[in-house]
């Protein structure tokens, strides 16, 4: 009996799958699938910390999908010939996926869509991790949007995000099941045991996402405006790497807001529209990249091709190793490398810091963050380092330099997140603590590096290759 191939690919769960919704409603077998394919994507294949987390996903996903009476086939092969070769072995007649928006996916898929024309299988692709298509958002004169808030306002004039479908009660199965490997035989488990923080963590999964979801609406949502800029409380959602792998929807996490909105008092509708705002910046950053793929490597403000970076390998290793004497920037890197994760907050002053103070190309931030971060997607990656570089959609300006001292007193006024994560700081006294050089040496043991560039002088030398880059500017905050 001929039935459809379910493909999954960063959208690993079953509540709210529209492609999942499709397959099942037609009322005949389903076969799960996850080809796992890096070399497609070249430069961006998953890094260390993503592989580490889509273990443990499509473990979860097996699982669940295995309460339903189901399973995942798994592959190590390219999509477009394993999928094919799926559907002959099993009479599969089509193919249901969710659509992607990388430059390398967006590929993949044409690939597969004509192959299975030529094979006479029907394909179905559908919207999953997105609230609006990237094709749809246009302004007056029908360009896509740079700039986030006429995009987010002509988002929420022009749509309501459909609502969210709950997962099949069960899947019917193919009488013969095909051979699939297994999921260790991918090898996405590091090789060398620094993921300890990781599992301490995080529990990926679509039920480690419902949790983390319950656990932020019930709670930290009601002072999400303040909180999510203060690094040493949990503020935030922490459901960034669930909708990076798609673990939970963002029309789930959309409706679940709406449904607590009614009677609440104005306070907390503000926060809650807030923690929504953000969801419309991930979704601008997907926009940007599937309307302008080149980005996902080159400035989308073309004049900083000609930007004079430099390059110092030992300067880019202080700060991978949250060493470069700052402590606000090097408490986010330790946090970074320990957990996969880092405060967002923090991310934006680290960044600024790499690209202004040292100025390192943004990539080279980009490629550590890829490697490093359990919610690394291409689209937020891209959009945050052009955003803190000045060259991107609705950017900083290049002028806007961060007082990394300035942003550690601000955020970090009791010095609970520097003394987290940098030990040897734990006897500063906390007036001090975000310039530990006007400390003893007795208080700082001596172990925590002086700073590996001057503040003023960093910023006098940006500005200067600013305006050899032919922009302009004289600013900073």
């Amino acid at each position: 009996m001929a039935g459809t191939i379910l493909w999954f690919r960063n959208d690993l769960r079953l509540d709210d799958q529209p492609a999942l919704a499709f397959a099942s409603a037609v009322g005949k077998p389903v076969i799960p699938v996850y080809c796992w394919h890096p070399s497609a994507a070249g430069r961006w294949a998953p890094g260390g910390a993503s592989r580490w987390w889509l273990h443990r996903s499509l473990q979860a996903l097996q699982q669940s999908l295995g309460k339903l009476g189901s399973r995942l086939i798994v592959r190590a092969d390219n999509p477009c010939e394993a999928l094919i070769e799926l559907a002959h072995a099993t009479g599969a007649a089509s193919i249901a996926y969710g659509q992607r928006f990388e430059p390398w996916a967006i590929a993949e898929e044409e690939r597969v869509e004509v192959a299975c024309r030529a094979a006479g299988i029907s394909t179905h692709r559908f919207l999953g991790n997105l609230l609006f298509h990237p094709e749809k958002m246009r302004t007056g004169s029908g360009v896509p949007y740079k700039v986030f808030t006429p995009f987010w306002k002509k988002c929420l004039a022009d749509e309501t995000p459909a609502l969210p479908k709950s997962a099949p009660l069960t899947l019917r199965s193919p009488s013969v099941w095909p051979a699939s490997l297994t999921i260790d035989s991918l090898t996405l488990q590091p090789t060398i045991a620094w993921d300890s923080g990781l599992a301490a963590t995080w529990r990926p999964g679509e039920a480690g996402a419902a949790t983390n979801a319950k656990i932020f609406l019930d709670g930290a949502v009601s002072d999400y405006a303040h909180g999510r800029d203060q690094p040493g409380v949990t503020g935030t959602s922490m459901l960034s790497p669930h909708l990076a792998w798609g673990e939970v929807s963002p029309r789930r996490l959309w409706h679940a807001v709406e449904a607590r909105l009614a009677g609440k008092p104005k306070a907390f509708i503000i926060n809650a529209e807030k923690f929504r705002a953000e969801l419309g910046w991930r979704e601008f950053g997907w926009h940007v990249l599937a309307n302008f793929p080149r980005t996902a490597e080159d400035p989308l403000r073309i004049q900083f091709r000609n930007f004079p970076w430099q390059e110092d390998a030992a300067a880019l290793r202080a700060w991978q190793r949250g060493a470069t004497g700052y402590p606000l920037i090097d408490a986010g890197m330790r946090q970074l490398y320990a957990t996969g994760w880092m405060h967002n907050r923090v991310r934006m002053a680290a960044s600024s810091f790499l690209v202004k103070h040292l100025r390192q190309h943004w990539l080279h931030g980009a490629d550590w963050f890829w490697q490093t971060l359990v919610d690394a997607d291409l689209a937020s990656n891209t959009l945050g380092w052009q955003w803190s570089a000045g060259c991107g959609a609705d950017a900083a300006p290049y002028f806007r330099i961060l007082n990394p001292i300035l942003q550690g007193e601000k955020f970090d006024t009791d010095g609970a997140y520097v003394r987290r994560w940098i030990p040897e700081l734990q006897n500063v006294p906390t007036e001090l603590l975000h310039r530990p050089w006007e400390a003893s040496l007795a208080t700082t043991q001596r172990q925590y590096p002086a700073p590996i560039v001057n503040h003023p002088h960093a910023r006098e030398a940006a500005l200067a290759a600013l305006k050899a880059c032919n922009t302009t500017g004289s600013q900073s905050d």
